[in-house]
C-alpha cells in the first residue's frame, strides 16, 4: 500500500485531498504545519484553531495527524525575504515563496523522512504525465502559485481534488459529516490576514514621508512611504478632490516618490510587455516563442511572445498591453492547460 503524507491545514480543501485519498486505498497520514506564530486580538494564536480543525477531521477520517514547526524556516525562507522586498519596493509574492520552500521542500522532505511515497495537498491543479495542468475549476485554478516548484518534486506530488470545482469539494465535506464543510477559505496574505496592510507591514518597515507626484512631477499629496504602495493600488491612497479615482502608476524608490494619476484606464498604467527573471520551468528545457502567460493569479492569461535574454532572464511582449506590470510580481506562462514555468517579474516595457 501506498503511503501518502497530505498537507492538512484546517480547511477544506486539504481535508476532502485526504479523504479521497484515503478511499483510493492509500495509507493517509495527515502533516500540519505551523509557519506563524502571532496572537489575535483575542489572545488567540490562529494557527492553533486550524489545527485543531485538522484534527477533528482526521479524527473522523481515521488517519493520524502529525505538527510541524516551521516558524523558523518561514521566518527565514519567505518573510525575511519578503519585507526586504518591500523595502526596495517591490512587491513579493509570499504564497509563491511559500510553496517552494516550504510546503514542497521543507515539507516534502519531512513526507519522505516519514516514508511517504508520495505528498499532497489541498491545491486546485492537477499531474499528468510529469506536467502540471490547471485546475478543473477555473475560478479556482492554483496553477499559478506552482510555478516555482521543481518538476522533479511535482513527480512526487498529489492533488486530489484537481479535477474537482469547490461547489464539489464542499458538498462532498458536508455528505462526509466534516465539520469544517462550510469553513470560509483564508483570504489574502496568510500571516497578515484581516488586518490593514499598511498597519502591519509599519512594525517591519518604519513610516517614512514622501510625496505623491503625477506623470508631469506635480505634487498631488503626501503619503507615509514608497514600500507601502503598489503598482495600480486605488484603495488607501488619501488622495481626495475632483475627478477620476487616484491610482498607483509607479514608484521612485530613491525619492520616495510615488506616481499617481487619475482614472482606472489611464495610459501610463498600461505597458506592451516586460522583462523577467528567474525562469524556473515546470517541464520543458525552454520556454516557447509563443505562449500564453499572466502576470497575476486572478488574471487571465494573454499570448504572448518571448525571447530569452539570458539563460534564466526573458522579454515578453504581449499582442495587448498589459495593465499594472508590477515588479517582483510573477508571469507565469502556459500552453492551453499545461503550466511551463513562470519568472519574477523585473520592469515593464512601455515603449
Amino acid at each position: 500500500m501506498k503511503k501518502v503524507l497530505v498537507g492538512m491545514s484546517g480547511g477544506v480543501d486539504s481535508s476532502i485531498a485526504a479523504y479521497l485519498l484515503k478511499q483510493q486505498g492509500y495509507e493517509v497520514v495527515g502533516l500540519f504545519m505551523k509557519n506563524w506564530e502571532e496572537l489575535d486580538d483575542r489572545g488567540i494564536c490562529r494557527s492553533t484553531s486550524d489545527f485543531e480543525d485538522a484534527s477533528r477531521v482526521c479524527d473522523i477520517l481515521r488517519i493520524p495527524l502529525y505538527s510541524i514547526n516551521f516558524v523558523k524556516e518561514y521566518w527565514d525562507r519567505v518573510f525575511s525575504h519578503f519585507i526586504e522586498e518591500l523595502k526596495l519596493g517591490y512587491t513579493p509574492n509570499p504564497d509563491i515563496l511559500c510553496n517552494r520552500e516550504i510546503k514542497f521542500d521543507a515539507l516534502f522532505e519531512k513526507a519522505k523522512e516519514l516514508g511517504g511515497d508520495f505528498l499532497a495537498t489541498g491545491h486546485y491543479c492537477r499531474v499528468e504525465e510529469g506536467r502540471l495542468l490547471k485546475g478543473a475549476d477555473p475560478l479556482k485554478d492554483q496553477s499559478y502559485f506552482l510555478h516555482a516548484v521543481k518538476g522533479e518534486v511535482l513527480q512526487h506530488v498529489l492533488f486530489p481534488i484537481g479535477s474537482l470545482s469547490k461547489p464539489e469539494v464542499r458538498r462532498i465535506a458536508k455528505e462526509q459529516g466534516l465539520p469544517i464543510h462550510d469553513k470560509r477559505d483564508s483570504t489574502g496574505i496568510c500571516f497578515i490576514g484581516k488586518r490593514n496592510f499598511k498597519t502591519f507591514i509599519q512594525q517591519y518597515i518604519p513610516y517614512q514621508k514622501g510625496l505623491f507626484e503625477n506623470t508631469r512631477g506635480e505634487v498631488i499629496g503626501e503619503h507615509d512611504g514608497a514600500a507601502f504602495y503598489t503598482i495600480g493600488q486605488r484603495k488607501g491612497l488619501g488622495i481626495g478632490g475632483p475627478g477620476d479615482a487616484w491610482f498607483v502608476t509607479s514608484k521612485d524608490m530613491e525619492r520616495n516618490v510615488v506616481v499617481v494619476e487619475q482614472g482606472a484606464d489611464h495610459p501610463s498604467l498600461y505597458a506592451k510587455g516586460l522583462i523577467a527573471n528567474t525562469v524556473s520551468l515546470v517541464c520543458g528545457k525552454a520556454l516557447p516563442n509563443r505562449c500564453r502567460a499572466k502576470i497575476r493569479y486572478r488574471g487571465e492569461d494573454q499570448p504572448c511572445s518571448v525571447e530569452y535574454l539570458d539563460t534564466d532572464r526573458v522579454r515578453v511582449t504581449f499582442d495587448t498591453p498589459q495593465r499594472a506590470i508590477t515588479p517582483r510580481q510573477s508571469i507565469v506562462f502556459y500552453k492551453e492547460d499545461c503550466c511551463l514555468g513562470g519568472a519574477f517579474i523585473e520592469k515593464a516595457i512601455r515603449s
